[in-house]
C-alpha cells in the first residue's frame, strides 16, 4: 500500500525511506504502538517527524524477514540496507568461517547479542565485512525480531549506537533514516537498476550502467519522482531496442 501510494500520487521514491504516513488496521496499530485505531480495515495514518515507523525500515514486514527465527539479526538487517538502499552489497563470508554466533547455548544466554557480535568480529577475517553491516543493523536493534519497539533485550538496555565506515554516527533508527535520506542519490541508483531490470527482463550488465546513471541524472531535479524514473527507463536504448541474435549456421 505504501508503494502503491507513491506510484499513484507520483511521489518521490525517497518517501520509501521516510514517508510521513503508514497503513495499519487495529491489530497492526497495536503492534506498532499507534493508539486510536479500531477495526480490521487498513487505513492511512499520519506519523510524527520522530516516529520510528516512518518508511520501509519501520515496517514489521522488513524487520521480520531480516531477523532470525527467535532473535534480531543486525547482520541480515545491515546487509539488506547495503544491498537494497545503498547499492553496496557486502562480500560473502570467507570459506570455513563460523557464522553461527549462537552455537554455544549457555554462552549465548549469558551474553548480549552485541557482545557476541564483538567477539565474532575479533576474527580479522570477519571484521572487514561486519564493520560495514553491523553498525547499520544495530541502529535498528530497538525493533525486536517481529518489528515491535523495545528499549531492553531481556534485562539489558538496548545499545543502538555505532559508526558507519564513512564516519556517520548512528544512535538508533531515526539517525539511520536521516543518513540514508541524505544519500538519496544512491537509493535512486538502486531503484533505477531494479526498474530497468524489470522493464527489459534480464540482469543488467556493466555496459548498462551508463543508462542507469542517465535515468537518475534526469530524475534528480524533481527529487526522483516515480514517473521521472519510469520515463527515464522507457527512453533508454535497452528498453527501446533489442539486439538481434546471430543466426545459427545451417
Amino acid at each position: 500500500m505504501l508503494f502503491r501510494t507513491i506510484q499513484r500520487e507520483d511521489r518521490s521514491i525517497v518517501d520509501l525511506l521516510d514517508a510521513n504516513f503508514t497503513f495499519v488496521d487495529e491489530r497492526l496499530a497495536r503492534h506498532y504502538g499507534i493508539p486510536g485505531i479500531r477495526g480490521s480495515r487498513m487505513r492511512r495514518v499520519e506519523l510524527p517527524p520522530d516516529s520510528p515507523r516512518r518508511g520501509l525500515l519501520g515496517h514489521g514486514s522488513i524487520l521480520t524477514v531480516t531477523s532470525a527465527a527467535n532473535r534480531t539479526s543486525p547482520v541480515q538487517r545491515g546487509k539488506w540496507v547495503l544491498e537494497n538502499v545503498l547499492g553496496a552489497p557486502p562480500p560473502q563470508p570467507p570459506p570455513g568461517v563460523e557464522t553461527n554466533i549462537d552455537g554455544d547455548a549457555v554462552k549465548a544466554k549469558a551474553t548480549t547479542l552485541r557482545q557476541r557480535m564483538e567477539q565474532h568480529r575479533a576474527n580479522a577475517a570477519c571484521a572487514s565485512c561486519h564493520r560495514l553491516m553491523d553498525p547499520i543493523g544495530f541502529a535498528l536493534e530497538n525493533f525486536d525480531h517481529a518489528g515491535k519497539w523495545r528499549t531492553v533485550d531481556g534485562q539489558t538496555r538496548i545499545d543502538a549506537s555505532g559508526q558507519m565506515v564513512d564516519g556517520s554516527r548512528l544512535d538508533g533508527a531515526e539517525s539511520l533514516r536521516r543518513v540514508l535520506v541524505a544519500r538519496a542519490d544512491l537509493f535512486a541508483d538502486v531503484a533505477a537498476e531494479k526498474m530497468l531490470t524489470y522493464a527489459i527482463g534480464r540482469a543488467l550488465r556493466p555496459q548498462d550502467m551508463p543508462a542507469v546513471r542517465a535515468i537518475t541524472r534526469a530524475a534528480a531535479p524533481g527529487r526522483y519522482t516515480f514517473s521521472s524514473l519510469v520515463l527515464g527507463v522507457v527512453r533508454t536504448p535497452q528498453f527501446q531496442m533489442r539486439a538481434k541474435a546471430a543466426q545459427e549456421a545451417p
